[in-house]
């Protein structure tokens, strides 16, 4: 009887566990024998080059021999490329990589379907020296099947568990903008919130959410539910919300958007209304994002494609050898951006202005 796979076509649906099933091996096993990593004894990286041919896995086969060297090239795992944020981490990371020499795969998912998909079929096998993802929230499967490849990894944005991660502190940089408007002394602040995508699961949402509960509360101020309303994501996603806020039992005196771009729609749709920003309302976001300074609108501004670098960095070192603990994550810094659409509430500045009216006048006897 003839071997099952015999004149079978490639079957680019092959993955790694599959060769790894035939030769009896481990998945990191299969991928270091597929890369040529030393540390493999020679028979079983045959044994694992030979199931690969009898299972057709193309992007695998490679001549039996000694290691061909890095492949040059680093996987880009991205869930949406159309969106700033994902696009200027990811400009930040390419352009390090290339002025060092790399090659860059852009993986782009969209969708949650979509990312099943991909870490089902796993095309990153032998392609690729390491792996870069940005804000990817993965299932344990998914966390699995990367670590399986044993290929360097660098996340960001999320955390990946025994892999290095950059971002930024997102409950800081939320209790950052609420604080400047309690110091303004605002006390009914609203939140605009990115609404659950039922696509993927952004860890930052409920970070900035936590952040700008605790802020509230450590100034003695208890969450409003009637002043928290969610938006899909974009400009059109905050007009939206603050249309909600402004429909609600209770007027806002300040919003508090989670990032930048809900924070432009909410400011159109106070100017449609009729509303003066900030003599009615106040508005602050998170990002700095590119439109924030056309838009004249205070933010706490994180440094996006510095993250990209710095990940990117950190991969390179890996790669090189170098020490970087398994479980590092760095954090880079935030800082508030005073602009011209946050201000003291309008009953305050009135109280403020009758105070400095006021002139005490003295008696003589």
């Amino acid at each position: 009887m003839g071997d099952e796979s015999e004149g079978r076509a490639p079957d680019t649906r092959v993955n790694i566990v599959a060769v790894a099933e035939r030769a009896g091996v481990s998945p990191a096993t299969v991928s270091r024998s597929l890369r040529g990593l030393a540390k493999v004894a020679p028979e079983t990286r045959q044994r694992v080059l030979d199931a690969a041919r009898e299972l057709s896995y193309v992007p695998s086969l490679r001549a039996p021999g000694p290691a061909v060297g890095p492949q040059r090239a680093i996987a880009v795992v991205v869930p949406f490329i159309t969106r700033w944020f994902f696009s200027t981490v990811t400009a930040g990371a390419v352009d390090f990589l290339r002025i060092h020499g790399y090659d860059v795969m852009l993986h782009h998912l969209g969708n949650a379907e979509v990312r099943d998909h991909f870490f089902e079929q796993m095309p990153l096998d032998s392609r690729v020296d390491g792996i870069l993802t940005l804000s990817m929230p993965l299932t344990e499967e998914h966390t699995l099947a990367l670590r399986a490849l044993d290929i360097p990894l660098v996340s960001v944005g999320t955390s990946i568990p025994g892999s290095p991660s950059v971002g930024i502190d997102e409950a800081a940089a939320a209790g950052s903008a609420v604080n400047h408007l309690l110091h303004l002394r605002h006390r009914r602040i609203g939140f605009i919130a990115g609404e659950a995508d039922p696509r993927f699961d952004f860890v930052s949402s409920g970070e900035r959410r936590r952040g700008y509960e605790r802020a509230l509360q450590a100034a003695g101020q208890q969450v409003d539910d009637r002043l928290v309303v969610a938006g899909p994501h974009g400009l059109e996603g905050g007009a939206s919300a603050m249309t909600q806020l402004l429909a609600g039992p209770v007027m806002p005196s300040a919003v508090f958007a989670e990032y930048d771009e809900l924070a432009i729609g909410a400011l159109w749709a106070l100017r449609r209304s009729g509303l003066d920003v900030p003599g009615d309302v106040s508005v602050i976001g998170v990002d700095d994002h590119e439109m924030a300074p056309m838009v004249d609108l205070t933010t706490v501004a994180q440094n996006v494609a510095d993250q990209g670098e710095v990940a990117a960095r950190l991969l390179l070192q890996i790669l090189q050898g170098e020490p970087v603990p398994s479980d590092e994550a760095v954090k880079l810094p935030t800082s508030l951006v005073l602009r011209g659409t946050t201000a003291p509430p309008a009953d305050n500045r009135s109280a403020s202005r009758r105070r400095a009216g006021h002139r005490p006048t003295s008696s003589t006897g």
